[in-house]
């Protein structure tokens, strides 16, 4: 049985350790997390939220994020993603649009389509469906 959990956290990044690299130059800024979502947590439902997000658990539903939403490796989403920034460790099923920058970690897993400004694509990433690059403001619209 999964439970669902929402709550408001503040991380500095080097607390989820250095197998995830943050190289892009737009999320160095990164310096907390407001929203949380578990390994053994299981959401079913949509979440929009002001702020980054960090999911290593499982969610179904459409997620809108303000700032950046960082996947972890063992993650698992059904659904839209939208945001400014994304870092993706785990699977996606669904289409992914991000205003500014994705980059597909090692070992991520994305069946949709990526509408962005910018791609980065790791080493042994698996992604099907298309890439349409966009500025940011027609990807805001």
């Amino acid at each position: 049985m999964l439970t669902s959990i929402h709550f408001s956290l503040y991380f500095p990044l080097e607390m989820f350790g250095k197998k995830e690299s943050y190289n892009y130059t737009n999320l160095q800024s990164l310096d907390r997390l407001d929203t949380f979502v578990g390994r053994t947590t299981g959401i079913n439902g949509s979440i929009t939220t002001q702020g980054s997000v960090r999911v290593d658990g499982q969610i179904e539903g459409n997620i809108n994020v303000s700032e950046t939403i960082i996947t972890g490796n063992e993650s698992f989403i059904k659904g839209i993603i939208k945001s400014k920034n994304a870092i993706i460790a785990g699977r996606v099923e669904g289409n992914i649009i991000v205003s500014e920058c994705i980059e597909l970690q090692p070992g991520a897993n994305v069946n949709g389509d990526i509408t962005c400004g910018s791609l980065i694509i790791g080493k042994n990433c698996f992604f099907e469906g298309k890439c349409h690059m966009e500025t940011k403001e027609q990807t805001t619209k």
